[in-house]
């Protein structure tokens, strides 16, 4: 016997079920998508926004100054060799290393006798006045007219007629010119600074060191600096009055661009705050200390340290506000 075929009705109502039950699982399919993805969004809402650590300092209004440093040696501005008008025997000496001496004062007595014949002792004088910074002769020491009796460095009393003999070299020449200002330290008055100018260029440079030689008058208060000390100058090139500046290591050069990191108040809670970048305009680095051309305000706390993790809009928290320039 043939088997019987299923009726048409019975096809229809298997198909009607399989439809449904594949819409079922669509629907059920879309619940759990929707499901997931809520929960991803929850588990995003719930993460803890990351905070980072920095320091900041302040951005200060002031000066800065560029400058050259520089050595060179004490030396007597002017200075005079003494000498006698006649061979003789220096007899007598009215002076000793470190007197000042009036123009015309007498230094020694030099006695010109021979044997045989008796002369009168004659005066040597001061032809300047000044200060007596050598003194070879002696009691008893023979001297001709080209033997010097004493060496006398002319100026004032306060300055002594010292200067500071140093070496420039070639490339720092343009910046060098006639009285720019100086600042002198020396190891023998540790802690003090002695002002100065340039008073003397040479117009030549050495060849075989290719260096200029310059001559810096100092100011000598109480005749404490003396010849033949060495001294450590600052002769300042430029100076600029009334502009930001900040520490160096707080600029953040990349791709052409410089900037700062900036901290505000975070508007969204007051409770926490912003880093926010600030697009500066560079100026003269000196001593580690950046002048700010452009783009910052005095005043304005800016990150110093931590800020190379930063971007724009991060939360932070202000481990240590260092004083301003101090960050350095």
């Amino acid at each position: 016997m043939k088997a019987k075929k299923p009726g048409i009705k019975k096809v229809l109502h298997a198909g009607a079920g399989l439809i449904l039950l594949c819409v079922l699982f669509m629907f059920s399919g879309c619940d759990l998508i929707k499901s997931f993805f809520n929960k991803e969004d929850e588990a995003k809402q719930a993460a803890p926004v990351p905070v980072f650590a920095v320091n900041t300092t302040t951005a200060v209004s002031g000066q800065i100054q560029d400058y050259l440093a520089l050595s060179g040696d004490i030396v007597a501005g002017s200075t005079v060799d003494v000498y006698s008008d006649a061979t003789g025997k220096i007899t007598r000496l009215m002076v000793a290393i470190g007197d000042r001496v009036a123009k015309d004062a007498p230094i020694a007595e030099v006695d010109p006798s021979r044997p045989g014949m008796n002369y009168l002792p004659g005066t040597v004088k001061s032809p300047i006045s000044g200060t007596i910074v050598t003194l070879p002769a002696q009691v008893g020491m023979t001297v001709s007219q080209a033997v010097p009796i004493a060496r006398i460095a002319g100026g004032s009393a306060a300055a002594s007629g010292l200067e500071i003999r140093l070496y420039v070299a070639e490339r720092f020449v343009s910046k060098i010119a006639m009285s720019l200002p100086c600042e002198i330290t020396l190891d023998a008055w540790p802690g003090e600074v002695f002002r100065g100018s340039i008073s003397e260029i040479s117009p030549v440079l050495d060849p075989s060191s290719r260096t200029m030689e310059v001559r810096i008058n100092v100011d000598n208060p109480g005749s404490r600096l003396k010849a033949g000390m060495f001294a450590k100058v600052r002769v300042i090139t430029e100076q600029k009055a009334n502009i930001v500046k900040i520490p160096a290591p707080a600029m953040i050069q990349r791709f052409g661009e410089s900037y700062v990191f900036t901290v505000e108040t975070d508007p969204a809670d007051p409770a926490f705050l912003l880093a926010r970048k600030t697009v500066i305009t560079p100026g003269i680095i000196i001593d580690n200390v950046l002048e700010v051309q452009q783009g910052l305000a005095p005043d304005s706390e800016v990150v110093v340290r931590g800020q190379s993790l930063l971007e724009d809009g991060v939360r932070i928290n202000v481990i240590d506000r260092i004083s301003p320039l101090s960050a350095q």
